[in-house]
């Protein structure tokens, strides 16, 4: 069989609600790479949030923060860093109306406000993860890849004219990121797979997020999770069963890409 390029988002996707992968996804993750598939993770999350499902799951390619980063067998080999000029502009508009943000490195990152820590602590702690710390010089410091923004979809597309070199992606209902215009899980999935020398056409995407909708279209075989909305199926060759209930292991099994003598773990 050729060689495939597979990618998978983390929340909604590789893990359950409870945050844990299921076992039928450990074993689906393992035939893929026995045969001979390149394997990566494509999430928003920065390495120090992905770290322990990189360890766990025996990941040694991943695309992060969606897309501004990407590593193949643990070296980095692709970086878009937001434009740092833009950024201070959109935080001080921020701060203007109240509006909390962070600022996001490859292994921290850090808040610069604290006008609401109710709202992004709940936002936070739905990809299993706390508040950052405050600290205002965190971006003088380090490579800001991602920023994060809290607000409710009130204000959805309200920033999106204002700055041109910025993209605005929502993940929680009152959390954003911040990435820059152009970047995209899609584009650096089609850069890591030109660097493999793997075909568009032999991309296989999962994912169920806002952030997932571009890598879906853009794979060979892009599939939505059952626990996607609609506007993100949309996007996808195929819908699968939700990340409850063997989802990937469904849809590979049904395209073909599992033994299918190993019978599926409970």
């Amino acid at each position: 069989m050729k060689r495939k390029l597979f990618a998978f988002d983390i929340d909604g996707t590789l893990l359950d609600s409870n945050k844990r992968p299921l076992a039928s996804t450990i074993e689906a993750l393992q035939e893929l790479r026995s045969a001979g598939h390149f394997v990566t993770l494509a999430t928003g999350r920065t390495r120090f949030l992905a770290q322990d499902l990189i360890y766990q799951l025996e990941f040694d390619n991943y695309i992060l923060c969606n897309g501004s980063a990407a590593f193949l067998n643990h070296h980095q080999v692709y970086k878009h860093l937001l434009p740092r000029m833009e950024m201070q502009h959109f935080v001080k508009e921020a701060n203007g109306l109240g509006i909390d943000t962070v600022f996001v490195g490859i292994d921290a990152y850090k808040r610069n406000t604290s006008f609401n820590l109710a709202t992004i602590e709940n936002a936070m702690h739905s990809v299993g993860s706390v508040a950052p710390d405050l600290d205002h010089s965190f971006p003088q410091r380090e490579d800001i890849y991602q920023g994060l923004a809290f607000y409710d979809t009130s204000l959805e597309n309200y920033f999106d004219d204002k700055y041109p070199n910025l993209s605005f992606v929502r993940w929680h209902e009152n959390g954003v990121d911040v990435i820059p215009k152009g970047g995209s899980k899609a584009a650096t999935i089609l850069e890591i797979a030109h660097r493999l020398g793997i075909d568009q056409e032999d991309i296989v995407s999962f994912g169920d997020g806002m952030n997932d909708r571009e890598m879906l279209q853009a794979s060979g075989c892009g599939v939505a999770m059952g626990n996607a909305p609609k506007e993100v199926a949309l996007y996808a060759d195929r819908i699968t069963d939700d990340n409850d209930h063997d989802g990937i292991w469904q849809a590979l099994d049904e395209l073909g890409f599992l033994n299918r003598a190993v019978k599926k773990r409970a």
